[in-house]
């Protein structure tokens, strides 16, 4: 994609949950992801995030399972680092690159808790994930581009004669390897972002959070002659008016805040992570920010993982998202509190209408230039 091209994406899990919603049932609910899949397709998002969590259904095989009842979606991988060799999984990624028709980009997680991590027993401290990161992303590119065997001795990594026969589908089609994406916002995650990443993704911060944050990081890419786009994450909430949308918000954070407390949870975050603490720095800024950016969900749980909201109408909300876009953000992760029901919704209004409105932010720009 160019820098004037925008992407959207959406997340898709085993089955239905949210804040808002418990999980219920079986941990994988076939049908449940193949109309989730289909209905992203359908709605015109360009990728859709499988994460990753140290409990849940693998991601490779959801992926894949994904990809065998979709036509043209492309997806986004979430990969920890440190628990597959990354010459095995440089080879596991070609693969489904291949089957998947080089619809294949990896997120790469070094991992913001150290509790979960020591679930699958890694047991590196926060700073050292982000350095075998470097190692792992370095050692990939090495398996994904290399027509001949070759040896790698390094600090967490050491192979002799390693080679994969299978490259990434997309090589084929000049991109040198699958899309790296990549989270952190730590100082020993900055470094490796502006090395390795192609797209940097940030949690729905403020705006002046996400223009010094992105400053910082085409600063470190600008050091090995990279540039870097950017994606920001969101929770958008839509209603027919403004009022309607934001009595909608008001109802999530009562039923999130009732399911906590009978689900027994607390308010504390994963401590380790650099991304949490800036979401509740915003937060105490208050609930509301900028033109549409609401906080509360964050404040409430701790500021895990993509917990902030753009309230508004489809055109509101996309107006929003325009500021992003004017600071240099040209992918948006956007999932809702009901999941299959708010990508549909998206689909009918809040993506073309963004579309739209970047397409003429663009054309203004380059009139200007012109």
């Amino acid at each position: 994609m160019s820098d004037s091209d925008i992407e959207f994406i959406g997340m898709i899990q085993g089955q239905k949950v949210s804040e808002i919603h418990p999980a219920r049932g079986p941990a994988i609910d076939r049908d449940y992801v193949r109309a989730f899949a289909q209905a992203h397709e359908a709605a015109g998002f360009d990728r859709v995030l499988v994460p990753h969590h140290s409990v849940s259904p693998d991601a490779t095989l959801t992926v894949a399972y994904a990809a065998s009842v979709t036509e043209h979606i492309h997806f986004m991988l979430a990969h920890r680092p440190g628990f597959v060799a990354p010459t095995l999984a440089a080879r596991q990624f070609a693969s489904l690159d291949q089957f998947s028709g080089g619809r294949l980009g990896v997120h790469y997680i070094s991992g913001g808790s150290d509790d979960e991590q020591k679930r699958d027993g890694d047991w590196l401290d926060h700073d050292q994930r982000y350095a075998r990161t470097d190692e792992y992303l370095e050692v990939l590119r090495k398996v994904w581009t290399h027509d001949k065997p070759f040896d790698h001795e390094g600090p967490h990594y050491r192979f002799q004669g390693a080679f994969s026969e299978v490259k990434p589908l997309q090589t084929q089609n000049g991109r040198p390897h699958v899309p790296v994406y990549f989270g952190g916002a730590s100082e020993a995650a900055i470094p490796v972002a502006g090395k390795h990443a192609d797209v940097y993704a940030l949690w729905g911060e403020s705006l002046e959070q996400a223009r010094e944050l992105t400053g910082r990081v085409r600063a470190e890419a600008a050091k090995h002659g990279r540039s870097v786009r950017f994606s920001v994450s969101f929770r958008p909430i839509l209603a027919d008016t403004e009022e309607k949308a934001w009595a909608r918000a008001d109802a999530i954070l009562a039923e999130t805040r009732r399911l906590r407390v009978v689900q027994g949870y607390s308010r504390g975050g994963p401590l380790q992570s650099e991304g949490a603490r800036r979401l509740l720095a915003a937060a105490e800024k208050g609930t509301r920010l900028d033109k549409r950016l609401w906080t509360a969900i964050a404040q409430e749980t701790g500021g895990r993982s993509n917990s902030t909201a753009l309230v508004g109408t489809p055109e509101q909300v996309a107006d929003a998202l325009l500021d992003y876009h004017a600071l240099g953000v040209t992918t948006f992760l956007i999932r809702g509190f009901d999941p299959l029901e708010d990508a549909i919704d998206y689909g009918r209004e809040l993506i073309p209408r963004t579309r739209e409105l970047v397409a003429q932010q663009v054309a203004a720009q380059r009139k200007k230039a012109a």
